[in-house]
């Protein structure tokens, strides 16, 4: 059995569940690119992968998922994780395709990949060259 040994965490616990219920949690995140795609990982252990909900509106990507204690015939004699509805959004630059936008979730974490749009990668511009040389005559002095 766990026990505390602080007699007022009690209160301190209460406190942090009243403020919780009127906001919503974060989840931390690490954004990288490798070549032209961009991944984002999310930290979401103990999410059921059904309450994940991953949405893009213009240029916004959302992302919202849902922890739960099951309550049901328990006796809760600890509970320091945090529960309840986690959310975060990412605002995504004009040069990601948000139609291509990938989601996996696997070992308690959410991977987003964001592919750069095509028309913002960097792409090679032929120089031509003329084989006639023309020449500009000089301007006359009088």
């Amino acid at each position: 059995m766990l026990m505390r040994s602080d007699p007022f965490r009690g209160l301190d616990d209460f406190a942090d569940q009243l403020r919780d219920t009127r906001r919503t949690r974060s989840m931390p995140l690490d954004a990288y690119r490798i070549g032209d795609v961009f991944h984002v990982d999310l930290d979401l252990p103990g999410v059921q992968p059904g309450s994940i909900e991953v949405t893009v509106e213009k240029n916004v990507l959302s992302v919202k998922a849902e922890r739960q204690w099951k309550t049901e015939g328990v006796e809760i004699v600890v509970s320091e994780r945090p529960v309840g509805t986690f959310t975060r959004e990412l605002f995504l630059g004009e040069n990601l395709d948000t139609d291509r936008i990938a989601a996996a979730y696997e070992d308690g974490v959410l991977r987003l990949t964001i592919p750069v749009a095509e028309q913002a990668k960097a792409r090679r511009i032929e120089v031509s060259t003329s084989e006639k040389k023309e020449v500009i005559p000089a301007a006359s002095a009088s």
